[in-house]
């Protein structure tokens, strides 16, 4: 491991750049990171464990894993939108952890009560080991937003097929007869609908008696992303009614900031107070996707009030003192510098997030590893200097990266500008080898050029292949790099080499069955340029 600087010499990415433009190395390091912790052995968590004990609160893993999965598709959708073949094989890793019971277990203990928000109703709750069926809205629709983001993004419907998201637990030493419930994205999507609808549209339960405001944000965004795959219409009803059940009960304290939750049994709000960062930047990033000018016109005076300036443009975020309740301080992992990174992405607010991000690259330990890039934990509040040191797992593994990847509005896009039918059939990049990096991939309709820009490491496992799919069956298709054709073909026929010298150098094309393969040796960065013909022989050739 190595700090950023030192290894890479890496200016800052200021997140200014155009979505056209190829990613910069610290944007893929992020995404390398994310892959290499996908691919940890099962119930190997090494650089995600927080503070807290149990998975109780946001240094659990099932946050991690959702972040991380959301950032992927926002990259997917904006910035790679023509290489599913990067994103799919991660989705499909990062849902299979969140499926492990070290991941929802935490729930036999915490649907029983007995925190200070339920202890009075302790009597009417048991023991629950399903962790879908009712309440637990921080896990369910974290399980039901990531599958359907994933059919959504890659037309798969694997996750559609029952018993496709299964929670199962047995243990030799205790718990009894195995625990198995069977689900998949349609049961649970229905599930957390009618759980919605039951509550008057104020919302489902983290925990017993307490609703809140953000932990339903993703339950919407799964209700939209089950929407574009099966065409109805779902989201609009429980977006209108959520809102008008919240105006009336009160979207904001007094003091302007998000309320925090609410008790089922007094309809009593819980404000944030002493006012936090996390409660309004976490809120404020996924509503924005719904509720956009609720959220704009309320964000530069919250968040304000949770900046302070540092040195060299840096901006930092003040944190509240820990809590005591019940003559005990409550160590948790607050990741507030995260999410107002992540808020200010969505908001399009690019001074703060470069103000924060520079904050981040010169005092959080910014280290590569594996080529990843991340924020390693550290426990320490500051440094000698005062300069805010503390990084949690979720904001050192996800946020972070989030919040680079992203882009302005990038949730709302993501909800409001859907692809349509035809992205599917587009020239994409559907198989991508393990130690090829693709920075760019993107198809232009109007050109129907493909531009991509891939990078074969020698230190990584892999052949250095790239497939494309929708290409062999158009009725032309060439293949350039630096301006010299490295191949040309048509349906039905071989493929014919172009001129064996300048960029087309040490390049192998051949068909699959899956589509085009390209290979290529460990080198810089390339940059192809693939010009297709309309798709089944339209237009004039």
């Amino acid at each position: 491991m190595s700090s950023l600087k030192a290894k890479q010499g890496i200016v800052h990415d200021k997140n200014i750049a155009g979505v056209d433009a190829a990613l910069s190395a610290e944007q893929l390091g992020h995404i390398r990171h994310i892959d290499n912790l996908s691919r940890q052995l099962p119930n190997d968590w090494s650089l995600m464990q927080g503070k807290g004990i149990g998975q109780d609160d946001f240094g659990g893993l099932r946050f991690q894993i959702a972040y991380m999965a959301y950032a992927l598709a926002l990259t997917h959708v904006h910035r790679l939108p023509h290489a599913p073949g990067v994103f799919k094989p991660i989705f499909e890793r990062l849902i299979e952890k969140l499926l492990m019971p070290e991941v929802w277990l935490y729930w036999r203990d915490v649907s029983r009560g007995g925190s200070v928000y339920n202890a009075h109703l302790t009597e009417n709750y048991r023991e629950q080991w399903n962790p879908v069926a009712r309440d637990n809205i921080m896990y369910s629709a974290y399980v039901q937003s990531v599958a359907l983001l994933y059919h959504y993004l890659f037309g798969d419907d694997r996750y559609a097929q029952p018993g496709a998201l299964t929670f199962e637990h047995w243990s030799f030493f205790w718990g009894g007869e195995p625990k198995r419930f069977e689900y998949d994205e349609n049961s649970l999507n229905e599930n957390l609908y009618w759980q919605m609808v039951e509550s008057g549209y104020l919302g489902v339960a983290c925990e017993p008696n307490c609703v809140f405001q953000i932990c339903n944000q993703p339950a919407i965004l799964g209700f939209r992303m089950h929407d574009l795959v099966t065409g109805q219409n779902v989201a609009a009803e429980v977006t209108r009614s959520y809102e008008q059940a919240w105006s009336q009960l009160g979207r904001l304290d007094p003091t302007g900031h998000y309320n925090l939750l609410f008790a089922q049994d007094s309809l009593a709000l819980f404000p944030n107070k002493p006012t936090s960062a996390w409660p309004d930047a976490w809120c404020g990033t996924l509503m924005n996707m719904w509720n956009r000018e609720f959220v704009r016109a309320h964000y530069p005076e919250q968040v304000k009030d949770l900046l302070t300036d540092g040195p060299q443009g840096t901006l930092s975020v003040r944190s509240s003192p820990a809590r005591e309740i019940m003559g005990q301080t409550i160590i948790n992992d607050t990741c507030d510098f995260g999410w107002v990174a992540t808020w200010a992405s969505e908001m399009g607010d690019t001074a703060t997030l470069d103000g924060l991000l520079t904050h981040a690259d010169h005092y959080m330990n910014p280290t590569w590893r594996d080529g990843g890039l991340y924020y390693p934990r550290n426990d320490s509040s500051t440094d000698e200097s005062g300069n805010r040191t503390v990084v949690e797992p979720l904001t050192g593994n996800a946020l972070l990266g989030y919040a680079r990847l992203n882009v302005p509005d990038g949730m709302w896009k993501l909800y409001n500008e859907p692809w349509g039918p035809a992205h599917f059939t587009e020239p994409a990049l559907t198989v991508v080898a393990d130690d090829i990096a693709v920075s760019q991939a993107r198809f232009s309709a109007t050109s129907g050029t493909l531009t991509f820009r891939i990078q074969r490491h020698g230190d990584r496992r892999g052949d250095g292949s790239v497939i494309l799919g929708n290409v062999a069956d158009r009725e032309h298709w060439s293949l350039t790099e630096n301006g010299v054709v490295v191949a040309t073909g048509r349906a039905g026929a071989p493929i014919t080499a172009g001129e064996p010298f300048g960029g087309a150098q040490n390049i192998e094309i051949e068909h699959t069955e899956n589509g085009i393969k390209i290979q290529l040796p460990a080198g810089a960065p390339r940059t192809f340029h693939l010009e297709v013909s309309p798709p089944n022989g339209d237009g004039n050739e």
